[in-house]
């Protein structure tokens, strides 16, 4: 005799279609009305959500997937020398699976730091530490991101240079740097 396990008739719910998914850039400005050139000074050209905890608050919240707590998923898709920027995850560790093309990842302070992925390499970077990716190959890059946030973070705060956020304020207004640390994007330093 063969048991229905309920969790057989939720799979289909659980899966992510590629043409379904949605760059950030689209999602924040449609969402929290961020415009879409903000995003792409503090992240790649399309960086799609693919996974993320139920009650999710952060960037990836409309991920097709909903999941356990500790995990989200994101597709960053990179032409040839697009980056992510120097940038800090406070409380969470950025793990990079390189999927296509070659990848630098960068971190320490300075990004003085480096190593290049080739396709199926995988490196993780503890919180804490700055760090960056760009699409070091000469064809589209793309770049499985795997964000393991603290227990019970509903966002992964992210800090890039204080520098960056004043930009921000001065060509979109200081609203839209409010709403980026809405969904976990800050500048300067934590306090």
């Amino acid at each position: 005799m063969t048991k229905s396990n309920p969790v057989d008739d939720t799979v289909p719910q659980r899966v992510a279609r590629y043409e379904d998914l949605v760059p950030y850039k689209d999602s924040m400005s449609h969402s929290e009305g961020i415009p879409p050139e903000a995003m792409l000074m503090m992240s790649p050209d399309k960086v799609m959500p693919i996974m993320s905890p139920q009650g999710w608050e952060g960037r990836s919240k409309i991920a097709p997937v909903k999941g356990a707590p500790g995990l989200t998923i994101t597709l960053a898709e990179c032409p040839p020398g697009d980056s992510a920027g120097l940038h800090k995850h406070t409380g969470a560790v950025e793990n990079f699976f390189c999927v296509q093309s070659k990848f630098e990842i960068i971190w320490g302070d300075e990004g003085q730091f480096s190593t290049i992925l080739e396709p199926l390499d995988f490196v993780s970077v503890p919180s804490g530490i700055y760090r960056d990716f760009k699409n070091v190959g000469t064809e589209l890059g793309r770049l499985l991101v795997m964000i393991q946030p603290e227990p019970g973070d509903t966002q992964d705060a992210v800090y890039h240079a204080k520098s960056s956020g004043e930009e921000i304020a001065k060509r979109w207004g200081p609203a839209t740097v409010d709403a980026m640390a809405k969904v976990g994007i800050r500048f300067g330093e934590p306090a």
